[in-house]
């Protein structure tokens, strides 16, 4: 497995800006990449991992922390977006509904949002948060590409199976539904992660970056 091969656009990702409502986000132009997930699946560690950066993201043991559309700046053109993690939160049912209102808004509503990648333990794949993700993308014809966190938890047999498992849900909805095993600490299938990013940014896959205006 490989621990290389960090884009030096990745590398050069810093804070932008976090918003509890769609209206404050960043004006709705260039690139945006979306990371969502159940909380404790490990999204801010592979937004941390794939910038080559220990404290990008904020990370924390307690699961729904991530209560903001929190924005990340790779150049003036192109962000990843840290979404609200999902499911599991010790929060009251109203600000679960906020946040999830927050979430629609933001996954229906943003011209310039790309693709969307959706973090799932790969112990535990395709809960009913996970499903209905799915479906909502597949309906709004976002491409999604799923990482199956925590691979290192599981011995080769296991990673592997759960691997086919979430295939073989993805081809159900779409043929831009794609899926692949990751691990943050060990570093496992950063190229794989970053060649789907770059498609969805418009970055040259020489690194070169290919430079469109927004609005183009």
């Amino acid at each position: 497995m490989e621990a290389r091969g960090v884009n030096k656009h990745y590398r050069q990702t810093r804070f932008l800006t976090s918003a509890a409502k769609l209206k404050q986000a960043p004006p709705d132009e260039g690139w945006e990449i979306a990371f969502a997930g159940r909380s404790n699946a490990g999204k801010s560690s592979a937004i941390n991992a794939l910038c080559d950066q220990k404290a990008l993201a904020r990370t924390s043991r307690t699961p729904g922390r991530t209560q903001l559309l929190n924005f990340f700046e790779l150049d003036p053109q192109r962000r990843l977006v840290d979404l609200p993690g999902y499911g599991y939160a010790k929060v009251s049912e109203d600000v679960k509904r906020d946040w999830q209102g927050t979430l629609a808004d933001y996954l229906q509503n943003r011209d310039c949002l790309r693709g969307l990648v959706l973090v799932m333990d790969a112990r535990h794949p395709l809960k009913p948060y996970d499903l209905q993700m799915l479906a909502w993308a597949n309906q709004i014809e976002l491409p999604v590409h799923v990482l199956l966190t925590k691979a290192d938890k599981l011995n080769r047999q296991e990673s592997g199976r759960s691997l086919e498992r979430v295939e073989e849900a993805l081809r159900e909805y779409s043929r831009d539904f794609s899926g692949q095993l990751f691990s943050a600490t060990k570093r496992w299938g950063l190229e794989e992660a970053h060649a789907h990013l770059d498609s969805w940014f418009e970055l040259d896959l020489s690194g070169e970056d290919n430079p469109v205006q927004a609005g183009q």
